[in-house]
């Protein structure tokens, strides 16, 4: 955890927070100051339903430390052990797909909860499994958690948050992921250097590799129980015909000088006649799917293309290729961890100041630059008997900062700033449809991306597998800059209502 913890992350955006509502007469957007709000209940939930995000990056993460010991226990071959590693993909894509949905259809809240629980039932289940069956099972559960709670969670945040720190607090979601996956470096690390491997007997004994699994218990259970102290969203409430209560929340939420001004104007941007469904990504007057939604979807395809997920699904078993050992590569893991989680903060202090667009196109093109360098140090590298590579000392360097410099990229562009796109780019009426298929696109491109991995390394090697990810930086530039246009600073409701006229 970052120093100074979640009361740091609130001091930050506390000052963010103050320096978008203060007036401002050469302020061209005319937005920021409308929409103010009791700033200690709304860091209060945000800060819940990104404790989301933290579950989905330890769980995400845990896997890192344990590939070697699911194979050793369960005698997997390697396709047997990229399927243990990416199965928690396939449930995370059915999750995100249905989330968007069922939240349109019940609300964010009660739709957290149960995620909430599949975490539980989730960490307990794969530290329990006897084989890869029974492993995969609850794998592929913890993967609904994990879809769900990446579409609902930034969603949940940007439809409570006034527009001028909509973009910091949205953003404290994806902190809260790069949290979650540092926390499962570490306590990985300290579980296999207690036990000497992951493979070991640990506590109880049970081998350290299950008690890895059950480390995310604890957080999953204080998740369920905060999310018992949070409202549901005024967005929702309106949507399903709840004005009362939805005036209710937002004069808790105090983000509205004139509350019946503010329900009448999310009315505006609601289909009135017909409940959400995911057919309203279908434009009526033309039958094509909306603009946004293929733009949704590029942002979520790319994000994975670029190869993020294999540095920390197979951080391990990547720098052991590399001749690491395996306690080296897993403190590597650490400290890669704890370069995703600072780099965050900095996208937390600049996105509402710089732009989601301009953090974008920078992170991409330093992506592609930093995965070139990381191509070079791989395939230039020698091969031993043994089939791992021999680095030397100067390249061996070289690959690490690498490696971090292209962590950093990600961690303060296309980590944080893709998820706040999504919750926030789309019009109000399909929100939550545009969000499953987008999140299922998402899933389905890490799926790709971790099931192909090993088998790139075993036939092309590292080098070449880091030059097809660095292309694909060099292609999302691109995208970004012909196809993003930036939502800073700007209400939901005005979006909205340019992206109907815009198709009009």
């Amino acid at each position: 955890m970052p120093e100074g913890g979640p009361d740091a992350v609130f001091r930050l955006l506390s000052r963010c927070s103050r320096s978008v509502h203060m007036p401002d007469p050469n302020d061209s957007i005319g937005t920021t100051s409308k929409e103010k709000g009791n700033l200690t209940a709304i860091l209060f939930f945000s800060f819940v339903a990104a404790l989301g995000g933290f579950l989905f990056g330890f769980d995400s993460g845990v896997i890192n430390g344990t590939v070697d010991a699911l194979q050793a226990e369960f005698n997997s071959s390697e396709a047997g052990t990229g399927f243990n590693v990416a199965s928690i993909l396939l449930g995370s894509a059915i999750g995100a797909f249905f989330a968007g949905n069922l939240a349109d259809r019940f609300g964010r809240r009660p739709v957290l909860i149960l995620t909430a629980l599949a975490f539980i039932i989730s960490a307990l289940g794969s530290g329990a499994s006897s084989g890869s069956a029974q492993f995969v099972f609850f794998r592929i559960l913890g993967g609904l958690a994990v879809g769900a709670a990446s579409i609902l969670c930034p969603a949940y945040i940007s439809e409570i948050a006034p527009s001028g720190i909509r973009g910091s607090l949205a953003t404290l979601q994806q902190l809260m992921i790069v949290v979650g996956l540092f926390m499962a470096f570490v306590s990985n690390y300290l579980i296999a250097g207690a036990a000497e491997s992951a493979s070991e007997t640990f506590w109880l004994g049970y081998g350290a590799w299950r008690w890895m699994y059950w480390m995310e218990i604890v957080p999953a259970v204080l998740f369920f129980f905060t999310l018992l102290f949070i409202p549901e969203t005024p967005r929702y409430l309106v949507a399903a015909g709840k004005e009362n209560e939805a005036r209710t929340v937002l004069e808790r939420l105090k983000t509205a000088i004139n509350i019946d001004d503010k329900i009448a104007d999310i009315q505006s941007t609601l289909e009135k006649e017909s409940r959400p469904s995911l057919s309203d990504i279908i434009q009526k007057h033309t039958g094509q799917v909306h603009p946004l939604v293929w733009a949704g979807l590029g942002l979520a395809i790319l994000q994975q293309f670029t190869g993020i997920n294999v540095v920390f699904y197979y951080g391990a078993t990547l720098w052991q290729s590399a001749g690491f050992t395996e306690a080296s590569a897993l403190l590597t893991n650490v400290v890669n961890g704890s370069v995703n989680v600072f780099f965050t903060f900095v996208a937390i202090a600049l996105i509402d100041r710089v732009g989601r667009k301009p953090l974008l196109q920078v992170g991409a093109f330093g992506q592609a630059v930093m995965l070139g360098v990381m191509a070079y140090a791989f395939g230039t590298a020698a091969v031993a008997e043994s089939g791992s590579l021999e680095m030397g000392e100067t390249m061996g360097i070289v690959a690490l900062v690498a490696a971090n410099g292209f962590i950093a990229f990600f961690a303060f562009s296309w980590g944080p700033v893709m998820w706040v796109m999504l919750g926030e780019m789309f019009p109000n009426k399909f929100r939550g449809a545009a969000l499953s298929v987008c999140g299922v696109a998402q899933w389905l491109a890490n799926f790709t991306i971790t099931m192909t991995f090993p088998i790139m390394l075993e036939n092309i090697g590292l080098g070449l597998s880091y030059g097809i990810y660095a292309s694909f930086g060099l292609v999302a530039f691109a995208f970004v800059m012909l196809f993003i246009e930036e939502t800073k600073g700007r209400t939901l409701e005005d979006m909205s209502r340019d992206a109907e006229a815009t198709t009009a």
